[in-house]
């Protein structure tokens, strides 16, 4: 998950590539800006997509919890039913940058909900314009938000979320969900997977924080209760800190005999998020491909 170190990661990467000062440059690009050559990759599909879906509908929803009400981003395909994805933002929660993430996936033929998952704290978004991670201040309004969700809180609002989904009549209960997070987002969808085997067919982590660490309670001890493939794109600095992450990543997978593609990128921590200071359009669009991949086959 991002932290201080990741930071510090960022300020070094932009610095040796002569992007300006560091820090401060990830201050003065702000997570709200988005660039136009990500837009631009994000929203020309090329073809119609995954299903034939040129169209999409979207609409601001609000789902009930045990815990209150979440806002969050519906969209999909104007027509049909169609396989339902779970998306679970990073550590700066519902935001346009997401939004056009999940209208992506819609256009490749999926019905997809973006969720707040900050929503017992606050509504919408929770950075400004012109706000960044890299601010002191900013991280300190995030993190005690971050750290105030946890395994139950996970697997509570999963399991609104996938019932909210299979209530929908553009969702086709008939073919298995798929799940995806970022960051902090990663070990989320580990826990969807572990609470809805039922339902859940694939899960994808993004640069996720935390998937397998040496802890009791860390998500890779759950994969035995999983039913779903998955996919684990994992950050350059995060595998640096942590080369074990992938070593137990793949014994578990492996022990319970479930299909996991586990790959270190070339890219920094956050490099798939369109408004992150480390995009990497290149990488982020192999990671988006290998999603879709996985989607096709596991959600067919």
């Amino acid at each position: 998950m991002c932290d201080e170190h990741t930071v510090e990661d960022d300020a070094e990467f932009l610095q040796a590539r002569g992007q300006g000062d560091g820090i401060a440059a990830l201050s003065r690009r702000g997570f709200a800006a988005l660039s136009v050559g990500a837009l631009a990759g994000c929203t020309s599909m090329g073809d119609a997509g995954a299903e034939g879906a040129t169209d999409v509908a979207e609409s601001e929803v609000e789902i009930t919890t045990p815990d209150g009400a979440c806002d969050a981003y519906f969209v999909h395909p104007s027509k049909g039913k169609h396989a339902a994805v779970l998306v679970w933002p990073d550590i700066m929660g519902l935001r346009p940058a997401f939004r056009m993430m999940g209208k992506r996936l819609a256009h490749e033929g999926y019905s997809v909900l973006v969720v707040n998952p900050y929503y017992r704290t606050q509504k919408g978004a929770v950075l400004s314009e012109g706000e960044s991670f890299s601010q002191p201040a900013v991280r300190e309004r995030l993190m005690p938000m971050a750290r105030s969700l946890n395994a139950e809180t996970n697997a509570t609002d999963a399991n609104a979320f996938i019932n909210w989904l299979d209530k929908q009549s553009v969702v086709d209960t008939g073919r298995k969900v798929g799940t995806t997070g970022y960051c902090m987002g990663g070990p989320f969808t580990m826990r969807t997977a572990a609470a809805r085997p039922d339902r859940v067919g694939a899960g994808g982590s993004f640069h996720g924080g935390g998937v397998a660490t040496d802890q009791p309670n860390s998500p890779h001890h759950l994969v035995p209760k999983m039913k779903a493939s998955f996919l684990f794109a994992i950050a350059q600095n995060d595998d640096e800190r942590d080369p074990q992450m992938k070593v137990r990543l793949r014994e578990a997978y492996d022990a319970a005999d479930l299909p996991a593609e586990i790959e270190v990128y070339p890219a920094q921590h956050g490099w798939c998020a369109l408004d992150s200071a480390v995009y990497d359009e290149a990488q982020a669009e192999k990671a988006h491909a290998r999603l879709v991949a996985l989607l096709k086959t596991a959600l067919a």
